[in-house]
């Protein structure tokens, strides 16, 4: 899905999830229910609906949660909860907009670097920032600011 309003990432969900209790399917049953829960949990806290831009950096934290465990579950050599968090985040990559590759990151961190004529360490922030929301939030923080970093140290030198 590729930035999906929230009207239509709630009405995706609900409908997935009635799919999902027709089919029996226990795994994604709970993703979604999960997904939902924080969803609902979130926007009790601020006090509002969800912008689709808050509803995405749910849905990449939930993400990211999947991929620290399955980290930790292949370090102590837990295949079985290794599997089942990949399974997790598989149905939670099926809402979440394409990544941009690391050539398409790397231009558009150029791009930032160029057109606010930054040198040096202490613009980095200004150059993630760009490059974020260049993307909408799609492209992983990491990889801005690893690729920022290389690129403001080639300014430098």
């Amino acid at each position: 899905m590729s930035n999906p309003s929230s009207v239509d990432l709630v009405t995706q969900l609900d409908a997935d999830l009635t799919e999902a209790m027709k089919a029996r399917d226990a795994v994604r049953l709970q993703v979604l229910r999960l997904l939902k829960a924080a969803m609902h949990n979130y926007s009790i806290e601020v006090k509002a609906d969800l912008s689709p831009q808050q509803m995405l950096q749910i849905l990449q934290k939930e993400a990211k949660k999947r991929q620290e465990a399955i980290v930790q579950y292949a370090a102590a050599e837990r295949t079985d909860l290794v599997d089942q968090e990949q399974a997790e985040l598989d149905i939670l990559k099926t809402y979440l907009p394409e990544e941009p590759t690391e050539a398409e990151v790397s231009a558009a961190v150029d791009k930032a670097i160029a057109d606010s004529a930054a040198v040096g360490t202490p613009s980095m922030g200004q150059i993630v920032s760009a490059v974020r929301e260049h993307f909408g939030g799609a492209a992983d923080g990491a990889l801005i600011a690893r690729l920022a970093h290389a690129a403001l140290a080639k300014v430098n030198s």
